[in-house]
């Protein structure tokens, strides 16, 4: 049974192509190690569910093992454990419930699995202390675009919406795919875009003005790849930082509006984004604008902590031990399609 009232938590997360290792006490980070497998995934274009877990397996250890190092930490010093049960590839969750049940089973600890969306709110307060209750949260990355009403992280969050189609994050990857700048997208997208035009092509607003909460960048997309085709057929050079500029504007421009809707909906005062795209400059920009014109506080971790890592489970499993939330059996399950719900099993 854990007494204190700060125990150590180390958290492990792979649920796509990210290794992560963060060990927490409280709202404080002691240590966190990340191992990236996105250069195996690169010349195919995207991430591969086999060669992630792959990766994961040949990582898990000594990613582990550097945290723990990082933190001046040995595993005698952790109380619990939490691990990321879904969603995400289904083999590459297995990965790491396996490995957290090896670990809280070998060391005699109790064992949390946590929602993935749950963690991204949740790190925030490694970086903003406690989170206000209750909040919004907008995650953007390359498998969701969410709205949530957070009323408490470590029991109760719910979706009021999401993506019907391609993420946000996805169509970063698709349109930079179009423009031949690599992959992951998103931070080639950022940077060209930089030297860009926002206002140079109108680009479509998918379920811009609909009255729900819900993302559609489907049609973005293939605006995007149609317009570049076109002037491709035409002989005409494609001047991508435009392309991009305003790729990225309509992008942000959609989910800071329906993201500063649920607040004002909902009476809420407090926005939190979190997730990979999260990163994106332009995002943080004009979220940062928007919050202030219309008196919301806007919380948006570093963009490291943005990205999946470790150190969000492991912020998560201390929220919820913290809670006096009952610990998961070993027999938890890696669900790869986890509601939200289901802060934890």
């Amino acid at each position: 049974m854990i007494i204190d009232s700060e125990p150590i938590v180390l958290g492990i997360e792979t649920s796509c192509d990210e290794t992560g290792v963060g060990i927490v006490r409280g709202t404080t980070l002691l240590g966190e190690s990340i191992a990236s497998s996105v250069e195996q995934h690169a010349r195919f274009g995207g991430v591969v569910p086999e060669v992630a877990s792959r990766a994961h397996l040949e990582a898990m250890t000594p990613t582990v093992e550097r945290a723990l190092a990082e933190a001046g930490l040995t595993f005698a010093d952790v109380d619990a454990f939490a691990v990321t049960a879904g969603p995400g590839l289904p083999g590459a969750l297995m990965v790491g419930v396996a490995a957290a049940k090896a670990y809280a089973l070998s060391l005699g600890r109790p064992l949390y699995g946590v929602h993935h969306l749950a963690a991204h709110v949740a790190v925030d307060q490694l970086e903003h202390g406690k989170l206000p209750k209750p909040c919004v949260a907008l995650l953007v990355s390359g498998g969701h675009s969410s709205l949530l009403l957070v009323p408490d992280v470590a029991s109760d969050v719910q979706s009021l919406g999401a993506t019907v189609d391609d993420a946000a994050g996805e169509a970063f990857d698709k349109v930079a795919r179009v423009l031949d700048l690599g992959f992951p997208g998103g931070p080639h997208i950022d940077r060209a875009a930089r030297a860009g035009d926002p206002a140079a092509i109108a680009f479509p607003r998918g379920k811009y003005a609909d009255g729900t909460y819900d993302f559609s960048f489907s049609g973005l997309k293939t605006a995007v790849a149609r317009w570049v085709e076109a002037r491709q057929r035409a002989g005409e050079a494609v001047p991508v930082a435009d392309v991009a500029a305003s790729f990225q504007e309509a992008v942000v421009d959609v989910l800071t509006r329906k993201a500063l809707a649920v607040c004002r909906d909902h009476g809420v005062g407090d926005l939190v984004i979190g997730g990979g795209v999260a990163a994106n400059s332009r995002l943080r920009a004009l979220a940062q604008e928007r919050c202030d014109a219309a008196g919301v506080r806007l919380r948006i971790p570093r963009p490291k902590l943005c990205t999946d890592n470790g150190a969000m489970v492991a912020a998560l499993g201390a929220e919820l031990v913290g809670a006096g939330i009952a610990p998961s059996a070993l027999s938890l399950p890696a669900d790869s399609s986890l509601p939200i719900e289901v802060v934890s099993l």
